[in-house]
């Protein structure tokens, strides 16, 4: 496999981090981008620490427009679209416009920045590759996660969409699917909730909404050490073949083919 030039969004904390340093360790030319400038400071200095000089750093709000233009000055051989935020809480109470925004940052701005890559890969007729960050959640819907788990069912089916598209180009087209991965990413997601939910007005009652969360993130299985999910990163996503969906681990992937299964038969 040769070295790639790689732009990753996200990178500020979490799986952008660990891939972004892990990926120039292993020799690609990557820049990886956070949402603030704080984030930019901080990653640098790490970068400067380790001694990468091929680990470029910079501000990249994917729902700004002016970052994205920025962005798109940059030549690269594969887009990591990894950024992205988390709303929790019951679907049957969540106030819409908190549900629209998670949307906005987890499925049209990630697609937005997609489609200008990919029109760049394609003017300049050259192969190009593009990888989402998705979800276990992608692929099944657990009680308390839903609105984010929503978006990332759409950024499943964009992503397919895409891979079908853009076979004749010759863009490749990925997804990685963590499991859930002690980033601290899933239990900051769960703290959301409680900015909204008020035992006075909501029938979902916060100790039950709780109750749910430490079920799923609470538990060893819901606390998996990261670096797993960001070797398999490392390798993916400067990889020249492989799968279209990535999940991690092997017993989360199997435990959603059973999920998707059990659902021809589930009744009401």
């Amino acid at each position: 496999m040769s070295s790639k030039r790689i732009l990753i969004t996200g990178a500020g904390s979490g799986f952008g981090e660990g891939a972004a340093i892990g990926l120039a360790r292993a020799g690609h030319e990557v820049i990886a981008t956070t949402q603030i400038y704080p984030q930019v400071t901080a990653l640098r200095q790490k970068a400067a620490d380790l001694g990468l000089g091929n680990l470029r750093v910079q501000k990249l709000d994917i729902r700004d427009p002016y970052d994205v233009e920025a962005a798109l000055k940059f030549d690269i051989d594969v887009l990591f679209s990894n950024a992205g935020i988390g709303e929790a809480g019951p679907v049957s109470e969540i106030p819409v416009d908190l549900l629209r925004n998670n949307f906005e940052t987890n499925v049209f701005a990630p697609l937005n920045l997609a489609q200008k890559f990919i029109r760049k890969f394609i003017d300049e007729g050259r192969p190009g590759k593009v990888v989402f960050t998705s979800s276990m959640g992608g692929l099944f819907t657990p009680a308390g996660f839903g609105p984010y788990v929503s978006t990332k069912h759409a950024l499943e089916s964009l992503a397919e969409a895409l891979d079908g598209e853009l076979r004749p180009f010759n863009i490749k087209v990925q997804t990685v699917n963590p499991g859930a991965y002690l980033t601290g990413y899933n239990e900051t997601m769960a703290e959301t909730a409680f900015r909204w939910l008020d035992d006075s007005k909501n029938f979902n009652k916060r100790a039950d909404v709780q109750a749910g969360f430490d079920a799923l993130i609470g538990v060893p299985e819901g606390q998996l050490d990261p670096q797993e999910m960001i070797d398999a990163m490392i390798r993916i996503v400067p990889s020249d073949t492989g799968k279209f969906r990535n999940v991690v681990p092997a017993a989360v992937e199997q435990m959603l083919k059973e999920s998707q299964q059990a659902a021809w038969t589930h009744t009401v």
